[in-house]
């Protein structure tokens, strides 16, 4: 039995006709005829009456329709995802990130499962907003982005917590301790990106200030991570909080960076990607974002 056979058993049976099956087929009708015939004997069941003036379905072939139907469907769907899966191997996969992802990048595409350890990566730094627009616009495939509970269009696959950290000069005598209380920062000028353009960590910070007890100091807008520090360790004075992979790029001895004590000031990191995004791709994405939130949770843990 051949799929072609299949395929214009289907055809006469929706016609009723063996020419205009044909037509629709782009193929002869003598061939038409000959396959049909062929599959009628290997099923051993005449499928179509042919006695009268027109061509009509014998209960074989009216029970068999149903299932031919479904072959075929059955097939253009093989076919389709095979096409799916050749245009994923040859595009790359184009992926929106920060500046201060550090080793968190590392972790998120070892947890790739087998299927997608081939897959080619294509990382651009942008802003924010400009990732998520990229992501709406189809010119990104996901982006990571922090601290949203929603973003309209989009999927959002949780990832793992980033616990913020905070950056003070060394000289001072707070840069001495193991962990600094949020409360022992309420003198020093708070160093941070204005509001808008980091809504989500100006706000977080601000928002522990004040459960903390104090409103804090603003000091003049940072206007980058490492110029700031340059400041600071220059003896501008002031905090400023950081993400924990940002901390790994201190190396000034000038600059101390210590965690905070107490409840955690964390921010969610997720990966956003269009809500109707490829199947395919999508159930990669899912299961690499459940691994890498049990690898989290299991740091977190032990800690």
């Amino acid at each position: 039995m051949e799929l072609r056979q299949i395929q214009y058993f289907v055809a006469v049976a929706e016609d009723l006709h063996f020419g205009r099956a044909a037509e629709r087929l782009h193929i002869g009708q003598p061939a038409v005829s000959q396959q049909v015939r062929r599959l009628e004997r290997e099923l051993s069941a005449e499928l179509f009456d042919r006695s009268g003036r027109t061509v009509t379905l014998t209960p074989a072939g009216r029970a068999l329709l149903p299932e031919g139907r479904e072959v075929l469907k059955a097939m253009d769907s093989f076919a389709a995802k095979a096409r799916r899966l050749a245009a994923q191997g040859d595009a790359a996969f184009r992926v929106g990130i920060s500046s201060a992802l550090g080793q968190r990048l590392d972790d998120f595409l070892d947890a790739l499962p087998g299927r997608g350890a081939g897959t080619r990566f294509e990382f651009q730094t942008l802003d924010a907003h400009t990732r998520l627009e990229e992501v709406r616009a189809g010119r990104l495939d996901a982006a990571f982005v922090r601290g949203l509970e929603s973003a309209p269009g989009l999927l959002l696959l949780s990832l793992w917590q980033d616990p913020l950290v905070v950056a003070l000069p060394a000289a001072h005598e707070l840069a001495g301790r193991d962990r600094l209380r949020l409360a022992d920062l309420a003198r020093l000028p708070l160093r941070i990106a204005p509001r808008a353009e980091n809504p989500v960590l100006f706000d977080t910070v601000v928002l522990a200030c004040r459960k903390a007890g104090f409103e804090p100091a603003l000091g003049p807008p940072s206007t980058g991570l490492q110029e700031t520090l340059a400041e600071i360790g220059a003896g501008a004075g002031g905090w400023i909080p950081m993400y924990p992979a940002a901390a790994g790029t201190v190396t000034s001895r000038r600059v101390a960076v210590l965690p905070i004590d107490g409840e955690p000031v964390a921010i969610r990191m997720s990966l956003a990607l269009r809500a109707d995004a490829d199947p395919e791709r999508l159930k990669l994405l899912t299961d690499t974002s459940a691994r890498v939130r049990e690898k989290s949770a299991s740091k977190e843990t032990s800690v």
